[in-house]
């Protein structure tokens, strides 16, 4: 396996660990709470369970109070006043001590809790509550039609209303509702007719429904917490991630003010040496102080001021780069007319594209107006993209520069050759900074890699838009447009004097001062 594929591989074999490890970890984690916990699940989720249960149960405390007294009240008629209230009285004992516990359960800590011994409390009183309503159940007599339907309405009454509040407890409904549901059912079968008979089986198969229900409202809610510590968790994991994260940006941030601190820094001990080694070198070339005794020493300080020369100017590049990046790049704003600047440029680059035989074309849209901007970093943007047109188009190859409106009433210049084109994948890679494309690579005159990123921050900081078009073997077009704003209109002259704010003792100033001071650019989103 090549390096190239080690690196490509690397980080897909760091994600594939940490997954393994969290995996891992998440078995030992399941393993050690199954152990810890009473019912199988995770200790926490025991304790939000048996939380849900208090909750509901003092939730409804008014309503069971309510439902007891209303059902005391009626089975009054079949047990007798005092029977009935002894019942009542029971009934709420048992419920306010139920409401007592889940009130010191709510008070107490999650760490302090044991989560056992309360379940098990939980569940006994239940019981007690289920049985309390047995007794009153398996009161009436003489099994008259209206007892065993009202037997069974309160039965029924009895088991959803526990199946609601103790459903996170599956035990605890059982508790509460079977005594009551094996009265009734026995109860009615005792009475010996078909319609008790019937009943019965009724009451059974209610208790078998809602027994069901609860468990699947168990399940749901389980379900829920489960999803809910995943998510939290998942935020853990995010919230974990976003600080390692945050830690890597502020090594970054001043790695990266450290290499422009040093670029600064170092900008002039790299050109003072450069300027010696481009001077001495070009006074060589040019035989200033006699001919070489050999020829090949001639050619060898051309060689040497070349490489001077690119090298002065790919730390031009560099410096120019870090400067944009560390936003230290400042713009020295003024009139400028693209038509001009983009003219100026071809004729720079003229005799290099007649040496590889291209052929540039201009089409210039007529009387466009100035544009508010840096003429040097728009003179740099075309001079590096026209550079990189002339370098990849083959000899014999066409190349169009273009100055124009754009729709919504900027400027553009475009340039376009006809060359071998980038591949869609690799144009991310040569907007990058040092990127190059496997047509530069495989070029004879390869470059820094530096020339469209810098042309793309500079007309970024212009507000503008970057765009690259390319297609294999069509060709190649980088379109920069300036926004309407850095659009100049003309300016109407003044029909009134502008308001003096000079003393009254004080010379006013001259017709060519005034003329002076209303000379000022001004932009117009519109034109």
């Amino acid at each position: 396996m090549s390096p190239t594929d080690q690196r490509d591989t690397g980080p897909a074999n760091d994600r594939t660990a940490a997954k393994r490890r969290r995996a891992a970890m998440q078995r030992v984690r399941d393993a050690r709470d199954r152990l810890t916990s009473t019912t199988g699940t995770r200790p926490a989720f025991d304790y939000e369970l048996l939380r849900q249960f208090a909750q509901n149960r003092l939730s409804a405390s008014l309503v069971i109070i309510l439902l007891v007294s209303t059902v005391g009240f009626l089975s009054s008629l079949w047990t007798g006043a005092v029977n009935a209230g002894i019942w009542i009285v029971a009934m709420l004992m048992v419920h306010l001590t139920i409401v007592a516990k889940c009130r010191q359960f709510l008070a107490e800590t999650p760490v302090n809790a044991n989560i056992r011994a309360w379940r098990f409390r939980f569940v006994m009183l239940d019981l007690f509550f289920g049985l309390a309503w047995m007794f009153n159940l398996v009161q009436p007599a003489g099994g008259d039609k209206g007892s065993s339907t009202f037997m069974l309405f309160v039965m029924l009454l009895v088991v959803a209303l526990s199946n609601m509040l103790a459903f996170s407890l599956p035990v605890a409904v059982l508790a509460g509702t079977l005594p009551v549901t094996a009265a009734v059912a026995l109860n009615l079968a005792a009475n010996g007719d078909l319609n008790d008979f019937i009943l019965a089986v009724m009451a059974i198969t209610a208790q078998v429904y809602f027994g069901l229900l609860a468990y699947r409202l168990h399940s749901a809610t389980l379900a829920t917490l489960v999803a809910r510590a995943e998510k939290d968790a998942l935020i853990g994991e995010l919230e974990h991630a976003k600080a390692i994260s945050d830690e890597a940006r502020s090594r970054a941030e001043a790695a990266n003010i450290s290499k422009s601190q040093f670029l600064a820094q170092m900008s002039h001990e790299l050109r003072t040496p450069l300027n010696a080694i481009l001077g001495f070198s070009e006074v060589m070339k040019g035989e200033v102080f006699g001919t070489h005794t050999v020829p090949a020493y001639k050619d060898y300080s051309n060689d040497i001021h070349n490489s001077g020369q690119h090298l002065l100017n790919l730390i031009n590049e560099i410096l120019d780069l870090s400067r944009i990046e560390a936003g230290r790049y400042e713009l020295n704003e003024e009139p400028v007319q693209l038509a001009a600047v983009v003219e100026d440029c071809h004729h720079l680059m003229k005799l290099r594209a007649k040496n590889r035989g291209l052929t540039i074309h201009e089409l210039f849209e007529p009387d466009l107006p100035r544009l508010w901007a840096d003429e040097r970093a728009v003179r740099q943007i075309c001079l590096n993209l026209l550079t990189n047109a002339i370098k990849f188009t083959p000899q014999g190859g066409e190349i169009w520069l273009k100055v124009g409106w754009t729709a919504s009433g900027g400027q553009y210049m475009s340039v376009k050759d006809n060359g071998p084109g980038i591949p869609e994948e690799e144009i991310p890679i040569v907007l990058a900074t040092f990127g190059q494309g496997s047509t530069s690579i495989k070029s004879a005159e390869q470059g820094s890699g530096l020339g469209l990123p810098i042309a793309k921050n500079l007309i970024d900081l212009h507000g503008g838009t970057f765009t690259l078009r390319s297609k294999v073997r069509v060709g190649t077009e980088v379109v920069v447009a300036f926004p309407s704003e850095r659009v100049m209109s003309a300016l109407a002259p003044l029909t009134e004097p502008a308001p003096s704010i000079l003393p009254t003792n004080t010379p006013r100033a001259s017709a060519e001062d005034k003329s002076a001071h209303r000379k000022r650019p001004a932009t117009s989103a519109g034109a």
